[in-house]
């Protein structure tokens, strides 16, 4: 009995050897580590857009992301203190719902505010690079929600994180290394289930989160205000978009401390909610209806739709989002169940697993170019990645050069691994599933009725995409 158990781990390890041999033999340029790739430079369009916007590269930086546009935005501070916006970057991936992570495994991108320091950054991802967002914080510790490791990274790929090109992930990391170079402690991430307007706000006014989506509002609102880094403190379990009085902390599960109210910037805000306010009752009153947008597994910005085969979960993509009407009339049942009915009938395939050999491929770096012909000039493309470790003395900072040792448990399986894992027979590595053709953009729908796949609806040449976008 031994012994054939013996001959079946041989086996499977010979499995292994040639899946290794076939992997090595499809790239030469294992030789490139996460650590060259974390010091390539700052695109140099990147670098004269900050001149023209009066910023520099050292200068400290902020991030706001939002799910249902699958956007993610770069903010530059001036000299003034205010930040200024830089670009947009198109998300390539992310999974879930609309709606905060509240345990793990639940493959929901958080909401809220978050800290990223230069201990959070990871330039040996096995998802290229990578960098920890903060979950969870203060807030997400007081409601009791679990999980953690929730990055942003490349590969498209996403179970719980925001998830990249590499190309992408290349550039935004450079920024936020040249930001913590510059001498920044802490960048602040914002993210969002969408942008904060008062027609998605009285689009959500009946959803379970709304509550909570009003409470992120008004810390958008602070920085749509100001253009300053929003302060964030957490007591009674509830975000203060403040600081405390004399010094004082907060607590997350306690009474708030006095705050200090800046007068001036307390009076726009009350003038901005109030305004918000009466555009909300307007759109309700002229018939806009309360919805909720039911995904099979979260999505991707539309300048993506039908241009990346290796994606984790195409097949939940591959079908457009489902918007749902909801009932308000004086009759209609809790929103909570329409909605959960709602799932029901698109049978979302949030228990489904990640398709590993879709994941193994992507995870393999491309190979190096071709030798160029003798005075040809080279040309930067998606694949193109540095030879050497470029000069960077002196450009970034101790905490950050040290391969932090808290990533030996990064965010998911690194899919290389899980593709091996399944190769060895593990338990717990995920089923093969077959890509699907992607889609973009959510189809109107009644309660109970499917969405047809849709058309793409974004020129991906109107997106700021980073020069080495795949």
């Amino acid at each position: 009995m031994r012994s054939g158990r013996a001959l079946g781990i041989l086996g499977r390890l010979a499995l292994v050897a040639a899946g290794a041999a076939l992997l090595a033999g499809c790239n030469e340029d294992l030789g490139v580590t996460g650590n060259a790739r974390a010091y390539s430079p700052i695109p140099e369009a990147t670098l004269k857009s900050m001149t023209a916007k009066s910023t520099t590269k050292n200068a400290p930086v902020l991030i706001r992301a939002y799910k249902k546009e699958a956007e993610l935005e770069i903010w530059k501070q001036q000299a003034d203190g205010r930040y200024v916006y830089l670009k947009t970057f198109p998300m390539c991936r992310w999974s879930g719902q609309l709606g905060p992570k509240m345990r793990e495994g639940d493959r929901q991108v958080p909401e809220g505010f978050y800290t990223i320091t230069p201990g959070s950054m990871n330039p040996n991802s096995a998802y290229f690079l990578s960098f920890n967002v903060g979950y969870p914080n203060a807030y997400d510790r007081a409601w009791g929600r679990t999980g953690g490791s929730i990055m942003v990274h490349g590969i498209c790929s996403s179970a719980g994180c925001f998830s990249m090109t590499d190309g992408q992930i290349e550039e935004i990391y450079a920024i936020m290394r040249e930001a913590f170079a510059g001498g920044q402690h802490a960048v602040q991430m914002q993210s969002f289930p969408f942008r904060m307007t008062a027609e998605n706000m009285a689009k959500a006014r009946l959803d379970p989160n709304i509550a909570f989506w009003r409470e992120l509002k008004k810390g958008a609102d602070e920085f749509e205000v100001t253009k300053m880094q929003t302060p964030v403190g957490v007591c009674n379990k509830h975000y203060v978009f403040a600081k405390a009085k004399g010094g004082a902390s907060f607590d997350a599960e306690s009474a708030c401390p006095p705050l200090d109210l800046d007068g001036e910037v307390a009076r726009a805000l009350t003038d901005k909610e109030a305004k918000d306010e009466t555009e909300i009752k307007k759109l309700v009153a002229e018939g806009v209806k309360p919805v909720r947008i039911v995904y099979q597994d979260g999505g991707q910005n539309p300048a993506f739709a039908h241009r990346f085969a290796e994606v984790s979960r195409p097949d939940a993509i591959a079908a457009a989002p489902t918007e749902f009407v909801l009932d308000d009339g004086p009759k209609a049942k809790p929103a909570a169940v329409q909605i959960a009915a709602a799932r029901k009938s698109v049978g979302d395939g949030l228990s489904k697993p990640e398709p590993v050999v879709a994941l193994a491929a992507a995870a393999i770096p491309p190979a190096p170019a071709k030798a160029l012909p003798k005075g040809a000039k080279p040309v930067l493309t998606a694949s193109a990645k540095p030879a050497t470790m470029p000069d960077v003395t002196g450009s970034v900072p101790a905490a950050f050069a040290a391969a932090p040792s808290a990533y030996a448990k990064e965010e998911p399986k690194s899919a290389t691994r899980a593709f091996f894992d399944r190769l060895m027979g593990s338990a717990d590595a995920p089923a093969e599933a077959a890509p699907a053709a992607q889609a973009a953009g959510p189809a109107a729908a009644k309660p109970g009725t499917q969405a047809s796949a849709r058309k793409p609806g974004l020129d991906p040449t109107a997106v700021a995409l980073s020069p080495a976008a795949e």
